[in-house]
């Protein structure tokens, strides 16, 4: 775990990111449960978590996890750049610097991840 000391600080930005999901109500900007109302958007966002979680961890429990890694701190950062582009969405929610800093420190991570692990 030490060699990917920021991998893992991404990491917990990111679930910290879907915990802040809920409360921003994020399925109203996702493509596809956009078109669902609030329940129908909501409980699949939510139900969607618990298989992506569970090979998320199980991936991650793996010894030669290098690859799955690699890929999630790739994609913690582009996942600012998802953000930053849905920023004038009409239904975007996620505007206040708590949202920003969880958003921000997942890729910020994932990007010094990428830049100091050795794999």
């Amino acid at each position: 775990m030490n060699d990917h000391l920021f991998f893992y600080l991404g990491l917990t930005f990111i679930l910290m990111h879907e915990m802040d999901a809920i409360r921003c109500k994020e399925w109203r900007i996702f493509p596809g449960l956009s078109l669902l109302n609030d329940i129908w958007g909501y409980r699949i966002f939510m139900l969607a978590h618990i298989p992506l979680f569970f090979f998320l961890f199980r991936g991650l429990a793996q010894p030669d996890n290098g690859r799955l890694i690699f890929g999630l701190d790739v994609f913690f950062v582009i996942h600012v750049v998802l953000h930053a582009l849905f920023l004038l969405h009409k239904k975007n929610e996620f505007k206040d610097w708590i949202s920003w800093t969880i958003i921000l420190g997942a890729g910020i991570f994932g990007l010094l991840d990428l830049v100091f692990a050795q794999v």
